[in-house]
């Protein structure tokens, strides 16, 4: 039986999940983490690529999604209905709308949706999800920052991992919706001209608006991350 200590939990930036931006996401990595359930991949994707499961097989694991506070697990002192709790709260705070102009590129090794240009309100959004919720994160282990050292780690990367449990925090942030694993850089060319074209096809050109929060959870190292709840930030 799943205990409270092995449960994970996050603060991501999940589409609603009736938008065309959440229908092409899902669909690509073949995961709806608002149901819990496997999705049809987008026509075409399976077929040009016999692996896209495998191509897709990192992202699958946590859903389509923007990460904003990585994930934690809760401490003794607090609960799922507490964190619950705080979550709907900081989302009525009142928060700038922050809108991107997505393109669709290579993030170090792996496939991504990022801004084209800075964002400021994004940034701060992210910034306040890493310091609101800390209180609910337990500290890391021992294997958890093992596995985060194996890669390298710039010296405030580093700084960040031991103060908030993750090193792409604050000048380290950078917002992305994960499309892909990591992939050789001769495939890389071709993946990205089918996404753009499938994006393009599905979502046109317009900017994505920030508008809403997901708490998620994965109740074991084994499981999916799943939506627990949504919310819409207050302006």
């Amino acid at each position: 039986m799943t205990t409270p200590a092995d449960a994970r939990y996050a603060i991501y930036f999940v589409p609603a999940a009736q938008t065309n931006l959440y229908r092409f996401g899902c669909s690509i990595v073949g995961y709806d983490s608002y149901s819990g359930g496997d999705v049809d991949l987008l026509d075409g994707f399976d077929q040009e690529f016999a692996n896209w499961r495998e191509i897709t097989d990192e992202p699958r694991r946590y859903g389509f999604h923007a990460t904003l506070k990585a994930p934690f697990r809760l401490p003794p002192s607090t609960s799922e209905a507490a964190l619950t709790d705080a979550f709907n709260k900081f989302a009525k705070r009142g928060h700038p709308m922050a809108h991107i102009e997505p393109v669709i590129t290579v993030l170090g090794d792996f496939i991504a949706i990022v801004p084209r240009n800075p964002t400021p309100a994004l940034d701060a959004l992210a910034n306040q999800c890493t310091t609101s919720f800390d209180v609910f994160r337990a500290p890391m282990t021992a294997k958890e920052r093992a596995r985060r050292t194996a890669s390298y780690l710039s010296p405030s990367q580093l700084q960040n991992l031991d103060r908030w449990g993750y090193p792409f925090v604050f000048e380290d942030f950078r917002f992305h919706m994960t499309l892909t694993g990591p992939q050789p850089e001769a495939a890389r060319v071709h993946i990205i001209a089918m996404l753009r074209r499938a994006f393009e096809r599905m979502c046109g050109e317009g900017k994505i608006a920030v508008d809403g929060l997901a708490l998620v959870k994965q109740p074991d190292e084994q499981a999916r991350f799943r939506v627990l709840c949504h919310a819409e930030l207050s302006p």
